[in-house]
């Protein structure tokens, strides 16, 4: 089966922080012997920022961010069995929307959304979206979360189908790693800063920072290089997916803190949840609902309500219940919610499809 999918990036990490949820499905998918071709603009300085070469999985096609370039990766569409346009490409959104008009009559045509709560309250928001417009005509609508929530929304907007592939964990990817130094802290936190997520990074990480004076915190990713701190928080920067593992290995805990529009629409795990996890560290969340269905609260993660709840759970953590929560967690992850698992969801709702579609046209 030849899948076509059309995002923003699988070879660079940075800003973007769907690269790692596009790696885990996409070589799990080739795993069950389809050929996956990605297709990523250079654009955002993506490709001078690589933290993969191009992976023997899948053949990465990397396009100008001209209308010329585009157009001609628009017309490879036309060889697939399967055509995904996913969200938040950043360079010809719109534009991209037509690989599913190229698409053979016989293709699967998929919206992927890795940012549901942000394209729904756009679609809302614009009832003459050209995405709107295109629901009722797509096989499938899939997104990296959401649950019950998103399903609602896309079906009352007329989607035929929307179903969630939730992130997980590859365990070739993201594993126990050695300590490093650099990241030694009692709670590490990595994430890049954006406007939705700032005022919960103030609550769930800089507030437990001045409650705790006494106490290490470090800050990983892009944009916080102005933002004002305690003096027991260290700015280390990006940190590429090569240094990932050594990041959760290397602190106390390691704290999760949702976008405001995921953690109301919960049902939301990112993808550093399963990659810290897998990890075998210490998990401090902020509480979103349906957070059971992945990790049981404190056995397998410790679930903070604000800031205070987040500087009482470090404040009570010993090494040692730390390690037993961190290996609960992989242990959890490994069983229950892997890459393999999801990409076999994907793999049987793929050849389903196409069967059906086949067999009509027959």
């Amino acid at each position: 089966m030849r899948i076509a999918f059309y995002g923003s990036s699988l070879l660079s990490a940075y800003w973007n922080g769907a690269a790692t949820y596009y790696r885990g499905i996409l070589s799990a998918l080739a795993a069950h012997g389809h050929d996956v071709a990605f297709y990523e603009p250079d654009a955002f300085d993506r490709q001078q920022n690589r933290d993969i070469d191009p992976p023997e999985w899948a053949r990465v096609v990397v396009y100008d961010a001209t209308p010329s370039a585009l157009a001609a990766v628009i017309e490879e569409a036309a060889r697939a069995d399967v055509v995904v346009k996913a969200s938040g490409v950043g360079v010809f959104d719109t534009e991209l929307l037509a690989v599913w008009d190229h698409a053979p009559d016989h293709a699967l045509r998929i919206f992927w959304d890795v940012d549901a709560p942000a394209t729904l309250a756009e679609l809302a928001a614009d009832p003459g979206h050209p995405l709107r417009r295109r629901l009722p005509s797509l096989d499938h609508v899939l997104t990296y979360g959401g649950g019950p929530p998103v399903v609602s929304q896309y079906e009352a907007m007329g989607a035929r189908s929307c179903i969630p592939i939730y992130n997980g964990l590859d365990p070739a990817t993201h594993h126990p790693a050695v300590a490093d130094a650099r990241f030694a802290v009692d709670l590490g936190f990595l994430a890049n800063r954006l406007p939705d997520r700032e005022a919960r990074v103030d609550e769930f990480f800089l507030r437990p920072a001045a409650l705790l004076p006494e106490r290490r915190f470090g800050i990983g990713g892009s944009g916080w290089h102005d933002k004002a701190m305690p003096a027991n928080v260290t700015r280390v920067g990006h940190v590429g997916t090569a240094d990932h593992n050594a990041f959760n290995c290397s602190a106390l805990a390691v704290l999760n803190v949702a976008r405001e529009d995921m953690a109301a629409l919960g049902f939301s795990p990112a993808t550093r949840v399963f990659e810290a996890a897998g990890a075998g560290a210490c998990l401090i969340s902020d509480a979103w609902e349906g957070i059971d269905q992945f990790l049981a609260p404190y056995t397998e993660i410790l679930v903070a309500r604000d800031g205070q709840d987040v500087a009482d759970h470090l404040a009570a953590l010993t090494p040692e219940r730390a390690r037993a929560i961190g290996d609960a967690a992989r242990a959890r992850v490994l069983r229950d919610h892997c890459y393999s698992d999801r990409a076999v969801t994907v793999d049987a709702l793929f050849r389903e499809g196409l069967a059906i579609k086949r067999a009509r046209a027959a």
